[in-house]
């Protein structure tokens, strides 16, 4: 009785939700207007219009970018070989936070596009902020047939969930079926990772993902301010040992130096999940957003494993400059 009750009431706030966003966005009434009509408080009208938006009811699309932002893309895709570059435009908002949510609306376009036909049948995810956000801006797609497949550990070394696993999040979304690699993304040690390695179903969800027609990754930092170091996934003392060891990258939980080469560091050994390597040659996107990534980002295209880029104005035009520096200290 009680979820049955708990169904009524969330169909009668998505049933709210919808006709409060037709009456804001297509009818042009202002809250205080929607709320007379509903019978509710402006600040309800608030919520419901907030609730329509999340829910995946309300889908923004701007077509086309500004002339700097296709000039960007031109550039990035010939200097890195890439198949597609979609650069964000510069929201103005000077931070990290701005410039992942102009990525996150660019890339929830492009993966409507790439999840709305029939190709992608079976999708490799990875984690972070960026695929989280570019998650919730996705519209809702009738993907039944979709299978979603984490390919790297999908709980932190105190084997909590991570909460910027997707798998989850793109299964709402689409209506697929997800798989979870439940595992850490870090093991403690080699021993404990070749441990992992050794269950059947560990290794029956692996090769699966291996497998996958597309792979959709983040770009990490091993700065203060990347996913690693926030949410605990790497000690202060490994954190420090990565960039005393030259670590800028944290791609797919293999860690790389600027030039796009190994770090010399074996906390990379002891990840749990599908290498870069194992993925080259297939169609590997890539989002990630904000300045403080350039270097990260930098690497991570260098080692040609990226062949689509979604990224914002700011951090496009720092990697410009940034590797523009690079060859003319190496010429």
């Amino acid at each position: 009785m009680r979820r049955s009750m708990q169904a009524r009431d969330d169909d009668w706030t998505s049933y709210m939700a919808i006709r409060a966003a037709w009456l804001s966005f297509v009818g042009g009434r202002t809250q205080g207007e929607i709320a007379s009509q509903l019978g509710v408080s402006p600040a309800k009208v608030h919520r419901l219009i907030a609730h329509a938006q999340k829910s995946g009811f309300v889908k923004f699309q701007i077509d086309g970018r500004p002339m700097e932002c296709l000039e960007l893309e031109k550039e990035l895709t010939q200097s890195f070989n890439l198949t597609n570059c979609i650069i964000a435009p510069d929201l103005g908002g000077g931070d990290d936070d701005s410039a992942l949510r102009a990525v996150a609306v660019s890339a929830s376009q492009f993966l409507s596009g790439l999840l709305g036909g029939s190709g992608v049948t079976r999708l490799g995810v990875g984690m972070g902020r960026t695929l989280t956000a570019a998650v919730e801006s996705l519209p809702k797609i009738a993907r039944p047939d979709l299978e979603i497949m984490s390919i790297c550990g999908s709980l932190t070394r105190t084997l909590a969930a991570n909460p910027y696993d997707i798998v989850q999040k793109m299964q709402e979304r689409t209506g697929g079926i997800g798989y979870y690699l439940p595992v850490p993304y870090f093991a403690e040690n080699q021993d404990e990772k070749a441990m992992f390695l050794t269950q059947r179903s560990v290794q029956d969800l692996m090769a699966r993902a291996r497998q996958s027609e597309a792979f959709l990754i983040g770009i990490g930092s091993v700065e203060n301010e990347g996913h690693l170091v926030q949410r605990g996934m790497i000690s202060k003392k490994e954190q420090e040992e990565l960039l005393s060891g030259g670590a800028v990258c944290d791609l797919m939980g293999r860690f790389l130096t600027l030039e796009g080469s190994l770090a010399p560091d074996p906390l990379g050994d002891c990840a749990v999940g599908l290498h870069f390597d194992e993925v080259r040659g297939r169609r590997v996107i890539a989002l990630v957003g904000g300045e403080s990534k350039v270097d990260a980002t930098l690497a991570a295209l260098r080692t040609g494993v990226i062949t689509d880029l979604v990224t914002d104005e700011t951090l496009a035009r720092a990697l410009r400059a940034r590797a523009g520096l690079q060859l003319a200290q190496s010429a």
